[in-house]
């Protein structure tokens, strides 16, 4: 009776870990989220100069689970000034984005913890034979806004600056 016994308790376990396990592979390949996680649509970035100026006010959907992060703007045609795509991760951390899939230039700025523009990278577009894989954008920040190529320096948005992000 007692081998009975553990023998089932033994293949229960091992349903367990296989449960666990498939529940974290599908976590990480980002088809499922974690029950909780921050699901925003759309929100408004305010970004400021060191004194408080107003610099811009861009309409950004909210990248904040990771199927959204890993397709971005790659699903886009283009982008109008004044729009933008505000990416969220749960901390601060060096990280490289790459122009996959987009069809249009970009600049992306790495963000800290803080709101402060920790760097600016002004991204060409893929050409007809490049999948975007190879231009790389590497920054550190929890978070990274993406707006149209030239849209930092239109707007004189500098390292430093800050940025202000309330959701709809």
């Amino acid at each position: 009776m007692a081998t009975v016994d553990r023998e089932r308790a033994f293949n229960l376990a091992l349903a367990g870990v296989f449960v666990l396990l498939a529940g974290f592979l599908l976590y990480y390949a980002g088809i499922v989220e974690l029950p909780g996680q921050d699901q925003h649509d759309t929100g408004t970035a305010v970004v400021t100069d060191e004194n408080g100026t107003r610099l811009a006010t861009i309409s950004v959907e909210v990248a904040d689970t990771r199927q959204e992060q890993y397709t971005g703007l790659s699903d886009h045609e283009t982008l109008a000034n004044g729009s933008g795509m505000w990416f969220v991760y749960d901390q601060e951390r060096q990280m490289t984005f790459v122009m996959r899939k987009m069809d249009f230039p970009l600049d992306i700025i790495f963000v800290d913890s803080d709101g402060r523009i920790t760097s600016i990278h002004h991204m060409r577009a893929p050409g007809p034979n490049e999948d975007g894989n190879d231009i790389k954008a590497p920054g550190r920040g929890q978070y990274v806004l993406e707006v149209p190529r030239g849209y930092t320096n239109a707007t004189g948005i500098e390292v430093g600056d800050h940025v202000e992000v309330s959701y709809d």
